[in-house]
């Protein structure tokens, strides 16, 4: 690949309200890092027709999952738990349906935050619905009186996590109650919580180039070593290896 790679990333959501339009918004840190790493970021609204959605996708190289509100349990078989703060409908369709194309079509994807917890249940993994509940020894993951709390990280070696970071003293970000369970077929946990809480999970499927982590490495409460996950991310998509195996694929 000669030129940048195309890098299509979701928008979060906002239904109409008695003082404002519904509109379509984006952190600025999402397409930042993407065009720091080396992308070209395209942001994509929630498209209603599936065959445009699936034209959109035929031309990016490789697709950004963004962070957000929690996904709805109910669409997985789970009840509702009451701390769960469902993103808007229109968005979490559109996100489902966004990443069973990815699958489909093999591209190469990154999930942040919620964006991994999708990646995890569309492939056939769970999610815990409450970490204080489902795993009550668990250090605190969210601190609402401090958007910038951090934890510590253990990492998988010789995983994508481990060219990020390397040896040393680990801290990310933290800002969710859910969490990843059963993690899916085909992928593998390459980055934990020291309290064993999953913070990162890559594929081991073939042909297909997919992490995910827990943590937001594009927000401002983010390091600079965190960043460089998206330069592993776009590395992973332009490198010969990898064009090889979607060509094969």
């Amino acid at each position: 690949m000669t030129t940048k790679p195309i890098i299509g990333i979701n928008a979060d959501y906002r239904a109409a309200r008695k003082d404002a339009p519904a509109f379509s918004y984006l952190c600025e840190g999402y397409y930042e890092c993407i065009m720091e790493a080396g992308g070209i970021p395209v942001v994509l609204p929630p498209l209603r027709e599936e065959e445009d959605l699936s034209h959109v996708l035929d031309s990016v190289d490789g697709f950004l999952m963004i962070g957000g509100q929690d996904l709805d349990p109910r669409r997985d078989g789970f009840m509702l738990h009451p701390t769960v703060r469902a993103m808007e409908e229109k968005r979490e369709l559109f996100d489902r349906r966004i990443m069973r194309l990815i699958t489909d079509k093999r591209i190469p994807v990154f999930g942040i935050g919620v964006g991994m917890q999708l990646l995890n249940v569309s492939q056939g993994g769970n999610l815990f619905l409450h970490i204080p509940e489902d795993l009550p020894n668990a250090i605190p993951h969210k601190d609402l009186h401090d958007a910038g709390h951090r934890h510590g990280l253990d990492v998988t070696p010789d995983s994508l996590m481990d060219r990020v970071y390397g040896d040393g003293e680990i801290r990310v970000n933290s800002m969710h109650h859910m969490a990843v369970d059963e993690v899916a077929p085909g992928f593998v946990v390459t980055a934990r919580c020291p309290d064993g809480v999953v913070e990162a999970i890559e594929s081991e499927i073939e042909g297909w180039f997919a992490l995910g982590t827990q943590f937001h490495p594009e927000a401002d409460s983010s390091s600079a070593l965190d960043v460089r996950i998206f330069e592993e991310f776009i590395e992973g998509i332009t490198s010969p290896k990898t064009e090889m195996q979607f060509a094969a694929a």
